[in-house]
């Protein structure tokens, strides 16, 4: 079995929607990104390739690519995943807590876990989100950003 902790944070502007854990929520802001700036993903990515000590999403993405261009960071995930697979592996878990003061993210959690799932092949059981605030502290607590943690545990797969 192997660990992996990924973390990402983007800076938030004015906008009509943001995009989090593969869904569209409408809001009066946007992050700011090269991709998408689906910060949840991002942070899953980064965990994913930390188990396995295959570098990070800007290695294997960078954002001084066109290709990466407000890309759908599903894609990014899929493509990861595939890495994960061929090295051997499957997801056992994943553990993600978002920290944002804005918008509300309870009522999208559950199509957020569907959709993780789905890209990584695995049950929702095995896909966790949890919510926090900053309690209006710092960058984040004053609606700047909005900042994801995620860890994974991984293991040798049995279908090799």
């Amino acid at each position: 079995m192997r660990i992996g902790h990924g973390y990402d944070i983007h800076q938030l502007t004015k906008g009509e929607f943001i995009t989090l854990g593969g869904i569209q929520i409408p809001c009066d802001f946007s992050l700011v990104a090269h991709s998408d700036g689906d910060v949840i993903i991002h942070a899953l990515c980064d965990a994913l390739l930390g188990a396995l000590a295959l570098g990070d999403i800007g290695k294997h993405f960078p954002d001084t690519s066109d290709d990466n261009k407000h890309r759908d960071s599903r894609e990014f995930l899929k493509s990861i995943y595939g890495m994960i697979k061929k090295k051997g592996y499957s997801l056992v878990n994943a553990d993600i807590s978002v920290i944002a003061e804005a918008p509300k993210l309870a009522p999208h959690i559950s199509s957020m876990r569907e959709i993780l799932a789905k890209c990584l092949d695995t049950n929702i059981d095995n896909i966790s989100i949890k919510a926090t605030t900053n309690e209006q502290l710092d960058a984040i607590g004053h609606k700047e950003g909005i900042a994801v943690h995620a860890v994974v545990l991984i293991q040798e797969s049995t279908k090799r």
